[in-house]
């Protein structure tokens, strides 16, 4: 890792409250449905999640990457938008390594879940 990127971690790496919100339609409507661009349903299914396995994504998620280190990744207009980089362990047994984002909003102070996807580091 590079000096600048320690940095950045040691200034900016928090833990996102444990009451932040993931929407279920995020879930099911979205990373769990199968999609023409951006489609994260595959990637997923490799873990064993599906639609009959959303309640699983849902709590997998609060519990394997929320209390794990947020990284500051840019503040815009809306509020700050944090990285969580983890390992998610499906149904199945097998671990996927994602990135997952996560917003602070600036009008409500309310964290939440934004998406996933495949981290390729």
């Amino acid at each position: 890792m590079r000096v600048r990127e320690q940095i950045s971690k040691l200034i900016f790496a928090m833990k996102l409250p444990v009451d932040t919100l993931i929407a279920r339609r995020k879930v099911t409507d979205y990373l769990l449905a199968w999609r023409v661009e951006d489609d994260k349903s595959a990637f997923l299914a490799r873990a064993g999640y599906g639609p009959q396995t959303a309640d699983n994504l849902l709590a997998d998620l609060r519990a394997q990457l929320l209390p794990l280190e947020a990284t500051l990744l840019e503040r815009d207009e809306y509020g700050a938008k944090y990285e969580i980089r983890g390992k998610l362990t499906g149904p199945n047994g097998r671990s996927l390594r994602v990135v997952s984002i996560w917003m602070i909003e600036d009008t409500t102070g309310e964290a939440k879940f934004v998406t996933l996807y495949p981290d390729k580091k």
